[in-house]
């Protein structure tokens, strides 16, 4: 099915909003970066007191639009008027003081700092920090008790998980009262259960007149949460349409101009020999904490083993262990019968030349090189393999950049420009140079973290038909994801971690969210099993 560029759902009224109810006007805001036209000619209104969605595509132009209204990019044509008056925000200060406050995709946090720093860094309002820092901290306390959203103030925020990083950048929204907030992929590390408690939380914000847009792939969030929703393909906004008048496929055929398969099809598993096997595992970090406690587990050729739960209870570990990048305390792995290190002496490259793929669960900090062109990222880790290399060692530049063309192709990355950075790309988009990089080595065992956040619906579809390509081929399948929808529709067996302990295994085809989501809150195997 095609779907034409103007995106408009047939039968379905636009949204018609009075001039006194509007929050947000942009009026055909353009902008390009060299070639590449990230938005060209957009018009969006957003009604004072409701949640407004806006989905598409990866690359579509969603968060260059969301960041020209809050200042980091500035539109090479167009208006932004706020509350009826004409506004020209240079920026992120710009449009703090004009009401408006964002929590971004990709955290925009100081690692080394404390969460209680990160959160005022800013808005000093004392030259005297102790007594900014003192009344700060009587505020955000109120706020997490309030929102249930409690965090240690004084930890360093670099070494929190991934989901309490999220907490702080909601808190620091929240704490800087903005009328008007956006979320750009706000559940993307959060578990369903989260991200209901997510949406509560922007429920009780709207009931007290805050203004909210939520960037998102999900349309789970958006039929959940909001009133109104516009969709973005290819730099072009539709116009918004109630939230009650649609439907996630609709939505879906919409943003990716054809129709989408929304559930994995896939063909029962065929498991043959173990080719993983994880014995009484252990891990403690440099604080003391037991992050793996005894885990054992073994993984076969031709299936999916699925490991759910909440972000922060040992999946990061174990998967970094697997992958070589970091030691275990004691225990063994073995694959194919033959130990794997995991000892400090442990080296990624040493996994990859046997044949084990990794996706890691944070794309920046493990799996790219932001500054480097893609034709680079593509091929890095596995650079000196023979098939980069010419004779005497050296590095096939002109192979590897035809490589880096198919790989754009085949994966659909866009842009198609194999010279440009991968910091250029969209979140989405940098995710799929990863995971084009490690499932064209067809690994026989791959360790995936996290392989579809913030990923839009086109892209999980055919992410999703690899990994179960990849399994009926014969790769032995570990993987780790906070949303159990997709745990139950790629894995076969499902595992549930806790406190770094294991508490329950299922098959995945005779359980379901709300049994998985009880082992995950610690409710007792047995009783999950009978609840």
């Amino acid at each position: 099915m095609s779907v034409s560029i103007d995106l408009q759902q047939p039968g379905t009224p636009a949204v018609d909003i009075p001039e006194s109810s509007r929050m947000i006007e942009l009026r055909d805001i353009s902008k390009s970066f060299g070639p590449v036209k990230a938005n060209s000619g957009i018009d969006l209104i957003v009604e004072r007191g409701k949640i407004h969605g806006i989905v598409g595509e990866n690359g579509a132009g969603k968060s260059t639009l969301m960041s020209i209204l809050y200042g980091f990019y500035s539109a090479d044509r167009g208006s932004i008027e706020i509350n009826g008056k004409k506004k020209n925000i240079k920026n992120p200060q710009d449009a703090i003081a004009a009401g408006i406050g964002m929590v971004h995709q990709h955290f925009m946090l100081v690692a080394p700092f404390s969460v209680l720093d990160n959160i005022i860094l800013g808005e000093e309002k004392n030259f005297i920090l102790k007594k900014t820092r003192e009344n700060a901290r009587a505020k955000i306390n109120a706020l997490a008790e309030e929102y249930e959203m409690q965090v240690d103030l004084d930890a360093i925020t670099g070494e929190l998980s991934v989901g309490l990083q999220q907490r702080v950048e909601i808190l620091k929204a929240l704490y800087r009262e903005a009328d008007l907030l956006i979320l750009d992929e706000p559940t993307g590390v959060l578990t369903p259960s989260e991200a209901d408690h997510l949406f509560r939380i922007l429920d009780m914000l709207r009931e007290q007149g805050k203004t909210i847009i939520i960037i998102t792939h999900k349309l789970r969030e958006i039929m959940a949460i909001t009133d109104t929703v516009s969709i973005m393909r290819r730099g072009k906004m539709s116009p918004s349409i109630w939230t009650k008048d649609t439907n996630p496929k609709d939505l879906a055929t919409l943003m990716v101009g054809r129709d989408v398969v929304l559930k994995v099809e896939k063909k029962k598993a065929k498991p043959e020999g173990e080719v993983l096997r994880v014995e009484n595992l252990n891990v403690t970090n440099a604080l003391g904490v037991q992050k793996l406690k005894n885990l054992s587990f073994t993984i076969r050729a031709g299936e999916v083993l699925g490991v759910a739960g909440v972000a922060g209870n040992g999946q990061t570990e174990l998967l970094e262990i697997l992958a070589g990048m970091m030691p275990a305390g004691s225990g063994q792995v073995l694959y194919f019968d033959e130990p794997l290190d995991i000892s400090k002496r442990a080296k990624p490259d040493q996994r990859r030349k046997r044949g084990i793929g990794h996706i890691p669960e944070d794309r920046h900090r493990r799996g790219l090189v932001k500054p480097f062109k893609t034709w680079e990222n593509t091929a890095f880790g596995y650079h000196n393999f023979p098939r980069y290399s010419k004779k005497y060692g050296f590095a096939d530049q002109k192979f590897m950049r035809e490589d880096a063309t198919d790989k754009m192709e085949r994966f659909d990355i866009r842009p198609r420009n194999i010279n440009l950075p991968a910091a250029n790309f969209s979140g989405g988009n940098q995710q799929k140079i990863v995971c084009a990089r490690e499932i064209d080595q067809a690994p026989k065992l791959i360790l995936i973290g996290q392989p579809t956040r913030g990923v839009d619906i086109g892209a999980i579809e055919f992410i999703h038909k690899e990994i179960i390509r990849m399994r009926d081929e014969g790769a032995a399948v570990l993987l780790i994801s906070v949303e159990l929808d997709e745990i139950l529709s790629l894995s076969d067996r499902v595992i549930v971690l806790l406190d770094g302990a294991i508490v329950g295994e299922r098959e995945a085809d005779k359980t379901n969210v709300n049994d998985l989501g009880l082992l995950m809150a610690g409710i007792e195997e047995k009783e999950a099993s009978n609840g």
